[in-house]
C-alpha cells in the first residue's frame, strides 16, 4: 500500500531542550526515527518519510544525513496541526494516508507503522488509526501517566483516558480480564480529517483528561485500534530517558 510518514519536529522542549537534536551515537535524534522506519524498505515497498520541522537548524539536521524534511511554521498549537500544515505543502489528497511517527521514537517498532496504516486501509469509517498492547502490571493500570483505551466488539475505540479503565468494581486490587489496554502513541490519519481538525473546538473531555485524540471522538471521528503483543521500546521525554537510548545505540 501507498501512504506517507510525517515526523513532526519541534525545537523547543519543556523537559529536554532541543530534544530532535540530541545526538545518539553520532545522529540526531530526528534522524535517527527517519531511518528507523526507512528500514522497512524493501524491493516492493519504500516507504515515503518526511520530517515536518518549525527549525531551520533541524532542516539543516535532516538534509545533512539525507533525509527529507519540510520547514512548518513554528506556532502551532499541537503536532496535527503540524501535520496538517504538511498536508498542505505536499498537495496529498483527502483519502490519503498519513502515518505520525513521533520525533522521541528512535527505537520506534516499525511494524505498528505498517499495521497502523493498513488498519486504516481496511476501516473506511474511521478516520483515524492507532495501537494498543495489554496492561500486566497492577502499578500500570492505576498510573495516570498511561493512557488507556477500551474498545468496541471491531475493536473501534469507546474512550481514552488516564484513569483506570475498564474499572474493576468487585476486585479493584486485580487486574481485569480481559486485560485492560495501553494505548501506544502512533498514529495514521486520512488526511481529510486532518485538514478538518486544526478548525474544531476542543472538547470538555480532552480539556479535562489531556487527551488530544479524545477531541476527534467527541466531534464523532471513530478510532479504529491495532492491538499488538509487542510492547514499543522507550521513547525519549527526559535527560534520563535519553542517556538510555543512547546506550541501546552504543557498539
Amino acid at each position: 500500500m501507498t501512504f506517507t510518514v510525517l515526523i513532526p519536529a519541534r525545537l523547543a522542549s519543556t523537559r529536554l531542550p532541543n530534544k530532535p537534536l540530541a545526538d545518539i551515537a553520532g545522529v540526531p535524534m530526528v534522524v535517527r526515527v527517519a531511518q528507523r522506519v526507512l528500514s522497512m524498505h524493501t524491493e516492493s515497498f519504500k516507504p515515503r518519510v518526511i520530517v515536518a520541522a518549525d527549525s531551520e537548524q533541524i532542516v539543516t539536521a535532516c538534509q545533512t544525513h539525507g533525509v527529507d524534511v519540510l520547514l512548518t511554521r513554528v506556532d502551532h498549537a499541537c503536532g496535527s496541526d503540524r501535520l496538517a500544515e504538511a498536508c498542505e505543502l505536499l498537495h496529498l489528497g483527502d483519502e490519503d494516508i498519513v502515518v505520525n511517527v513521533q520525533g522521541d521514537e528512535p527505537l520506534i517498532d516499525t511494524v505498528l507503522v505498517l499495521a497502523v496504516a493498513n488498519l486504516l486501509k481496511k476501516r473506511p469509517l474511521a478516520q483515524i488509526s492507532t495501537a494498543a498492547h495489554a496492561i500486566d502490571s497492577i502499578a500500570d493500570f492505576y498510573n495516570p501517566n498511561i493512557v488507556k483505551v477500551v474498545l468496541d466488539a471491531r475493536d473501534m475505540a469507546l474512550y481514552f483516558s488516564r484513569a483506570p479503565i475498564a474499572y474493576p468494581r468487585n476486585t479493584p486490587e486485580q487486574l481485569p480480564q480481559p486485560a485492560p489496554l495501553r494505548h501506544i502513541g502512533i498514529y495514521a490519519y486520512r488526511v481529510g480529517f486532518l485538514r478538518a481538525f486544526p478548525k474544531l473546538p476542543q472538547a470538555p473531555i480532552e480539556q479535562t483528561e489531556l487527551l488530544e485524540q479524545l477531541r476527534a471522538m467527541w466531534h464523532g471521528y471513530r478510532i479504529a485500534v491495532h492491538v499488538t503483543d509487542c510492547v514499543p521500546g522507550p521513547g525519549v521525554d527526559t535527560a534520563e530517558d535519553l542517556e538510555r537510548v543512547r546506550h541501546l545505540f552504543t557498539p
